[in-house]
């Protein structure tokens, strides 16, 4: 039997508008009441993002000084993952019918994100995306799980998925980041990465996944391929 483990951010869901909404928001939030900032537009800022430019150089592209991009920063830091801004995310394209082909191709799917339960459970309801995965199925955060780095988070999760899934003759996984490349390949999980998330091809290439893809649909196609 297959398996497909796929992250959720990036693959599944695009959170590029959430992640600019948030960027205007600690902008204005920043800057002193007459100061004259640029904004960036969304596929500028974007285009940072995706090259893993810092957060306080983004800020200081947009104009704020050495002291308002301390403050930007941590207020980004506070404000993108909270239940207001969720509301911006969408699915990816193509999607949901990446993941009706594998599910009707009878391959195991399994979701791995640093969502935390109750993040999850917002988008599984608003997509109807928990179909595809049963509860035992799903590995995320607690609620209240204190996050490090996503690079060195994402592997513990990645350990109890192997320690607690039934064994299958093969074993995938499908991610956007760093983080997902580096729990693969720490547990000799062969990764695809995909061009679609939150990291440009080259950022992606600096990690060495055995293989970089467009996007979920084609990581699908060649799983199924075998």
């Amino acid at each position: 039997m297959l398996r497909l483990i796929t992250d959720f951010d990036g693959p599944i869901i695009d959170v590029s508008e959430r992640y600019y909404r948030v960027y205007q928001f600690c902008l204005e939030k920043t800057k002193s009441l007459d100061q004259e900032v640029k904004q960036l537009t969304k596929a500028e800022f974007w285009h940072l993002k995706r090259s893993q430019v810092p957060e306080k150089q983004i800020g200081m592209m947009s104009g704020l000084d050495e002291e308002q991009v301390q403050e930007f920063a941590k207020l980004r830091r506070q404000t993108v993952h909270t239940e207001l801004y969720f509301q911006y995310d969408s699915l990816a394209p193509g999607a949901v019918d990446a993941l009706l082909k594998i599910q009707q191709a009878g391959v195991d799917l399994a979701v791995m994100t640093m969502r935390r339960v109750s993040e999850l459970d917002y988008a599984f309801k608003k997509f109807d995306l928990g179909r595809f995965f049963p509860e035992n199925r799903c590995y995320c955060l607690s609620n209240d799980y204190v996050k490090t780095r996503d690079i060195d988070d994402k592997p513990l999760l990645m350990a109890r998925a192997i320690e607690e899934l039934p064994p299958v003759a093969n074993t995938w996984m499908v991610g956007d980041t760093e983080a997902d490349i580096t729990a693969a390949k720490k547990h000799g999980v062969p990764v695809i990465a995909v061009e679609c998330g939150i990291r440009s091809s080259s950022q992606l290439e600096l990690y060495q996944p055995d293989l970089i893809v467009k996007d979920l649909s084609s990581a699908v196609d060649l799983v199924l391929r075998g």
